[in-house]
This record gives structure tokens, sequence and C-alpha cells, in this order.
């Protein structure tokens, strides 16, 4: 494989200590042995993978999954659990300009109806998956954020059809929202949930339904023919008329080669503490489960779990290795002790990494990569995965299926377009990240 980071960051190293590894039994599954055809390969058992792959197989497709590892290994297995709102990095006005505002009604429809299936298929497929949280809570870390919050709220009703509550810095104590916040902004829309669980249920619906699903089958070689593809695995091959790249922040670069420089991996962090005592609750005055996370361009994500346990993260890592890795985990324990200085000794048990994915045009991508090419791929959720990948999925099986997506935003449809230096984009981050940072503190 050809990636753009070093061999740590896809190995075992980042997931060590991840928390939902401890939650749930993964049932183990072959690898790929000998040359298997089918109608669609898909590459990566993410949400992406595994949603085109249940919706593919109940229509009687016939769909073969390799993953690398096994199915929630990369960031579908390993992230903050938000199932929320988001997939873009753009905010209303630069939607407008780019799509009007019907393009951006359009796509912010899309954001909730990608909420809206994960919650329709935990229903229909009886998963117990410790969901929480009544929508999504931001927290203004500067005074002046409120401001934008304000505006936010304001455009809440049109954008997604329900009404959002603002709470003022006086307020935040009595809504269980202790820290060093000026007041926050709740809309009613998303939930937390362990994706771990949430993804092993959407595995087992997929091979139920009739989706091959094989671990420990990296693809190493992508042949393309006119309609028949040709994916080289360790062990074996599978020859599909379709080819599905749901490997997101983990893709390599010749996997197909139409991806290349087209995305951007970057790290996000996660620890997970001790269940916390009442009095320990008491003493910060955070008692509330709802999803959080503050107003910075380099955001902290946190959420306080069914278990009392809190789980707190951050973006931001540029870096990858074994000593790399231990300074993120320093930064993330330093900026939890900092935000919620009563844990500031409470022990986390479980720290680990993941890489999100960012597109250049701060859009997902959804589609095919290039016209009757037969490859697909959805990709760059930056850094919300688990509604929008889901949504992503369900969209490519019925775009293979010769069906017309209920929502197909113009947003997610634009080509992906590169980033300068190809392999070596990599350096535009730390000067991209520090401009972030300074913002974030002006």
């Amino acid at each position: 494989m050809t990636r753009i980071f070093s061999d740590y960051a896809y190995g075992p190293g980042p997931r060590m200590g991840c928390w939902w590894d401890e939650t749930c039994e993964i049932p183990d599954r072959p690898a790929v042995q000998g040359s298997l055809t089918a109608e669609v390969a898909i590459i990566g058992a993410g949400f992406t993978g595994l949603s085109a792959a249940l919706h593919l197989a109940k229509a009687g497709v016939d769909v073969v999954v390799l993953e690398a590892e096994f199915p929630g290994w990369g960031a579908s297995g390993r992230n903050g659990g938000f199932c929320c709102l988001g997939g873009s990095m753009l905010d209303d006005a630069a939607l407008d300009a780019r799509f009007g505002a019907s393009g951006r009604l359009e796509f912010r429809a899309a954001e909730k109806v990608s909420v809206d299936l994960v919650a329709d298929l935990i229903d229909d497929l009886g998963l117990e998956v410790d969901r929480h949280s009544t929508g999504e809570t931001e927290l203004a870390h500067r005074p002046k954020d409120m401001d934008d919050l304000r505006k936010k709220a304001a455009r809440t009703e049109e954008n997604y059809g329900v009404s959002s509550q603002l709470i003022e810095k006086s307020d935040l104590a009595a809504a269980g929202l202790g820290g060093p916040f000026f007041g926050a902004l709740t809309i009613p829309i998303g939930f937390g949930l362990n994706p771990l669980k949430y993804l092993t249920g959407l595995a087992a619906a997929g091979a139920a339904s009739g989706a091959r699903i094989y671990h420990r089958s990296p693809v190493r070689q992508l042949q393309a023919s006119v309609r028949r593809h040709r994916l080289e695995t360790d062990a074996g091959s599978v020859t599909a008329q379709h080819v599905i790249v749901a490997t997101n922040g983990y893709s390599s670069e010749h996997l197909p080669a139409e991806i290349a420089g087209r995305y951007m991996p970057g790290q996000s962090n996660v620890l997970v503490t001790r269940p916390l005592s009442d009095a320990e609750i008491e003493k910060q005055g955070w008692h509330s489960d709802q999803m959080s996370y503050d107003t910075r361009h380099l955001l902290h994500y946190f959420r306080l779990m069914p278990d009392r346990r809190f789980l707190f993260g951050m973006r931001g890592g540029l870096m990858t290795g074994a000593a790399a890795e231990s300074r993120a985990r320093r930064r993330i324990r330093r900026d939890f002790a900092r935000m919620f200085p009563a844990w500031a000794r409470v022990e986390a048990t479980h720290m680990w990494s993941g890489m999100v994915c960012l597109s250049r045009n701060r859009l997902p991508f959804v589609g095919e990569l290039t016209p009757a090419s037969g490859f697909w791929a959805g990709m760059c959720y930056h850094g919300n995965g688990v509604a929008m990948g889901t949504l992503a999925g369900s969209i490519l099986a019925d775009c293979i299926l010769g069906r017309n997506p209920a929502i197909y935003p113009a947003a997610i449809r634009g080509r992906l377009t590169k980033f300068p230096f190809g392999r070596a984009r990599r350096a535009i981050m730390p000067p991209a990240y520090a401009g972030l940072m300074l913002s974030d503190r002006m």
C-alpha cells in the first residue's frame, strides 16, 4: 500500500487502549482464499462499507467486503461515538456561495436524514448501542463565540426544521454543563452511541442478508479493466463489476489511483476515564449526558456516558510514531485537566487515536470517481462519519442499483480535487493548524 503517513499510523499502536474493544465481541471471519467473483467488491468494513453492503445485500446483490483487519478497526471503531449533524466544514454562507440557498438546505436536510437513518437501523435491527443524549450541545469557549451561536440558533429552524435552545452562561450550571464556557447552543438532533456495537450489528445484519465479509484481507493491488476489476489480497483475489472504496483516512494512494492526493488524513485523540462517582460529578458540576463540543476550530468533544465514564477527545495530532503518540496522549490529558479541573486526578483508563479524513473543498464525496469507471467512493466526513458515512453507504448502494437516492445533494457529488504537493501534502498541515490554533486564542 502507498500511504502518506508512517507505517506506525496504520498499525496497532494508535489503537492500543481503545475502550470500545472491551465492550463487545467481534465474531471472527475468514480471510479471502483463492479466486472469488462478485457483483460488487467493497474495500473497508467501516460505516460506509458496511452500510453499502447491507443495503446491496438486502436488494439481492452479490457483494464481498474486504477488510484489512476486522470491522471497525479504523476510524469507525475508534471514534467518539457522536451520531450527529455534520460532514462538512463549510458554514451556511460558504454553502450558499457555492450551491445557493436551495443547495445549502438540501445538504442540511441530508445531515438530518443521515442521523435518522442510523436511528432507524438501530431500531429495525434491534441493536443495543448504549444510546443517550437528546441532540448535541455546542459550548462557547470565548465570550464572543456566543454571538455566533445566537446566529446559528436563528438559522436552525430553516436548516433543520427544529427549534434550538440557547443556554446563557448564568444557566450552564443548572443545565449540568459545568466548565470554562460562556454559554451554549443545543440542537435536538443526534445522539451518543457505542460505535463499535453499532458497527458490529451492521456487519451481522449484512452477513445475514448475504454479504460475504472477509477479515485480514487487505487489498494490495487493484487491476482495472472494462467493467471487470480484480482486487488482489495476500491469499486470494476478487473480481467484481463495481468497486466501492470505503477506507476514508486509511486509504492508499493507488487503490484506486483516482483518489491519489485527493484526501487528507488528520489525527484525533480520545481518552476515557474510569466511572465517576456521584460526588466527583457534583464537584465538577457536569452531570449532563449531552454530546458536547466546544467552538474551537481544533475542537474538543466530550460526553458523560451511561456507565458514568467520561469521554474526552480533541483534534490536532500532526506527527506519527510511538514518541508522537505519547506526546499526543500527554496533550489530551493536559487539556482535559484544564477544562475539567475537578477531575484532573481522575484516572484515564483508556487512550487511543485514529484518523479523520478531510477533502480540499471541505465537503464529503459520495459517488463514482470517474464516470462509467465502476469505481465508487464515500469519504471525507471531517470527523462526522457515524451518520454521514452510513448515509453515504446507502447512497452508493442506490447508485449501483440504478435507483435515484431519496436524498443526494449536489454538495457531495462534486469531484474530489487534489491537494498541493501530492504525497508530500502533509506539509501544508502544520502552518494550517498553527493558524487555527492562533484563531482559537484570539
